[in-house]
């Protein structure tokens, strides 16, 4: 389950296929080439389109499978991975709309994170910032500002933004982030509440970290 939310609040809520129906998400996807869909990770790596069904393993496969879990400790054994909140980051910092640019800036760098949900006054999502959008009003010399614009937050976040539910399945995750060009996605409980976040970074972070061959089974 996936929402869109703007500055005038939740403005879809519902499948996946859905969200190409908001005008401004709609207009993203129509602005990216196909060639280069993936281009982040390469072609090869990353396919525009997921595989309706896997195939099992062979007999050599399967082999090779068991003996790679025979080297792993019993508490790296896990069930597969479905659903958002079992990969999502919980510990979320997030940035206020009247921020200034550069104090969203030192709060990410002093984070070390490269994106935050925007809320406003009300404590309701209203879009997404990235390091990029804030450098873009920021000179800097020895990682630090040395001129800044006067600017906000607001003045230089993505809104509206693609928000996901935690259980939402995170192929369907991952595709958004494709094909809309998101670079992380906010997850939110039934409340509208921020419970976590989920990166590309987190997404590569499962592929080498987790155990991946229960992955998407």
């Amino acid at each position: 389950m996936f929402s869109v939310y703007g500055v005038t609040g939740r403005v879809y809520s519902g499948s996946y296929e859905g969200i190409s129906r908001v005008n401004p998400m709609r207009r993203a996807q129509q602005g990216r080439s196909v060639e280069e869909d993936g281009a982040e990770l390469g072609a090869d790596i990353i396919p525009s389109q997921f595989p309706a069904k896997v195939l099992p393993p062979t007999t050599a496969e399967q082999s090779a499978i068991n003996a790679y879990r025979s080297t792993l400790p019993s508490e790296f054994e896990r069930g597969p991975l479905f659903h958002a909140r079992q990969i999502m980051q919980t510990k979320v910092i997030s940035v206020n709309v009247d921020d200034t640019v550069a104090a969203a800036w030192e709060l990410m760098r002093e984070s070390g994170i490269h994106q935050a949900p925007v809320f406003n006054s009300a404590a309701k999502l209203i879009g997404v910032v990235s390091e990029r959008d804030l450098l873009t009003s920021l000179n800097l010399s020895q990682d630090a500002p040395t001129e800044v614009l006067d600017r906000r937050v607001s003045d230089v976040m993505r809104s509206p933004v693609v928000a996901s539910a935690p259980l939402t399945d995170i192929r369907r995750i991952a595709r958004v982030m494709l094909e809309y060009e998101i670079d992380g996605v906010p997850i939110l409980d039934e409340s509208e509440r921020l419970v976590g976040f989920i990166s590309r970074s987190d997404m590569l972070r499962v592929l080498m970290k987790d155990p991946p061959l229960s992955l998407w089974c």
